[in-house]
């Protein structure tokens, strides 16, 4: 069982000012519906949970409010191989769905890289991506319908069990991605996909992060479309060497890992590294699944050698594509100018980074030091510089609401709090986080 604490934090490390009033452990969708609609005549704010593994402080909950733990609605409801498609409740883990539609030679495209603890329902609070979304998108593109409880307790479904579908405004779309502050996922039908028979993979390592990254381009620009296409930076890479004792810094300063699947998969793949091979210092390619979970386990190992040093900021802007190399640069010369420890590791099918920013040793919970500060936010101003985004898939949460007017402006973000208040009048679900 979760410590207290454990239930009103989540892995951003910010802490509230106290516990919260209440926490409600949801069995039942009727739990969920008497929960709110009991919230909704005190005026009482409420926090949705699942496993609490969100980056930004959506799961934060303080004083005063109820956390709305849906944890324990975890079943899969159905699968259905003809139609491709998984009927689930939030609770459900990433993995599993993935799995259990492995059963079937279908697959759930959406692979954060907390696949095997988060849950669906988090997934499409933040409409999470992860390494396969260079091919397959993100959360929003997996989601037909969903159920939703309103702040009110009243119970609807959005969406629909076809893929195609044009009657009404795309209610089920907006709600992918508001972080709880339109209603409470209670239910989902997911589109699921084809499993690839083959697979293939190539790691080569670059000279530069600029050079990798160039590469990354120059592979979209050959028409290449890989489902897996990520980017390590050199300080990432000597942070594993520390960590697994293994030689990647000495290799190159950089180092991409490549992924094609499907029946056509060793022919792309060797595509891939005729490309790769014009700038790279070395290419490996292997369809063998043990020699490329050892060539993957790299990318795999990133954060976990960077957390091994300390408390980390783990940041996720996105730029387009073309940009990616000014992106990276970018960031390092922030590093350089601020004093900060700052490591790279990207999705760079997508232009989605992530810059992750190690915190001193001794700094509290929910507390971000001055010069680590002032990094974050140079990173988001650089995203916005280069026409990208500062948050890809984690989220807005409480870290950066301060950043929403400037990415979205006035008129915008006004906007989409007018359409907040006609789901939420009253203003209870998830305050002050997202919108």
């Amino acid at each position: 069982m979760s410590s207290p604490a454990a239930l009103f934090t989540d892995r951003s490390g910010w802490a509230p000012d106290g516990p919260p009033r209440a926490v409600v452990r949801a069995r039942t969708v009727a739990d969920v519906q008497r929960t709110l609609a009991e919230a909704s005549r005190t005026g009482t704010p409420v926090v949705t949970r699942g496993a609490g593994t969100g980056l930004a402080g959506g799961a934060v909950a303080g004083p005063g409010a109820i956390v709305l733990d849906v944890s324990g609605l975890d079943r899969i409801l159905g699968i259905d191989p003809v139609d491709g498609i998984a009927r689930v409740e939030p609770g459900v883990i990433t993995a599993e769905l993935d799995r259990a539609a492995a059963e079937h030679g279908l697959m759930f495209a959406p692979d954060p890289g907390s696949v095997a603890i988060c849950t669906v329902g988090g997934n499409i609070a933040t409409n999470a991506g992860g390494l396969r979304g260079a091919k397959y998108g993100v959360t929003r593109d997996s989601v037909l319908a969903l159920d939703v409880v309103l702040a009110d307790g009243t119970l609807l479904r959005l969406g629909r069990d076809t893929v195609k579908g044009v009657v009404g405004l795309d209610l089920a779309g907006l709600v992918v991605g508001s972080e709880g502050t339109l209603g409470v996922v209670v239910g989902a039908t997911l589109r699921l996909l084809p499993r690839p028979t083959r697979v293939a993979t190539a790691v080569a390592y670059f000279a530069s992060v600029a050079a990798a990254a160039g590469a990354a381009t120059a592979l979209g620009a050959a028409g290449l479309r890989p489902a897996v296409l990520e980017l390590v930076d050199g300080k990432t890479l000597a942070a594993i060497d520390e960590l697994r004792g293994t030689g990647h810094a000495g290799r190159g300063g950089a180092l991409l890992l490549v992924q094609a699947d499907g029946f056509g998969a060793g022919e792309e793949i060797a595509a891939v590294a005729a490309v790769l091979g014009r700038t790279a210092r070395s290419v490996e390619t292997t369809e063998d699944a043990g020699t490329a979970a050892a060539l993957s386990a790299a990318r795999r190992d990133a954060l976990p050698a960077i957390e091994a040093k300390g408390r980390a900021l783990i940041e996720d802007i996105a730029v387009p594509r073309s940009r990616l190399a000014e992106a990276v640069d970018g960031v390092h010369a922030i590093a350089a100018a601020t004093g900060t420890d700052v490591f790279v590791f990207a999705h760079a099918g997508d232009g989605n980074l992530h810059p992750i920013i190690l915190l001193g040793p001794g700094t509290a919970p929910g507390t971000i030091p001055p010069a680590e500060r002032r990094a974050a936010d140079d990173i988001f101003a650089l995203a916005l510089a280069l026409g990208g985004t500062v948050s890809a898939e984690h989220g807005v949460g409480l870290l950066k609401r301060a950043w929403l007017e400037r990415e979205l402006g006035p008129d915008v973000l006004a906007l989409q709090r007018r359409i907040k208040a006609v789901f939420d009048p009253a203003g209870i679900l998830n305050p002050g986080k997202a919108i």
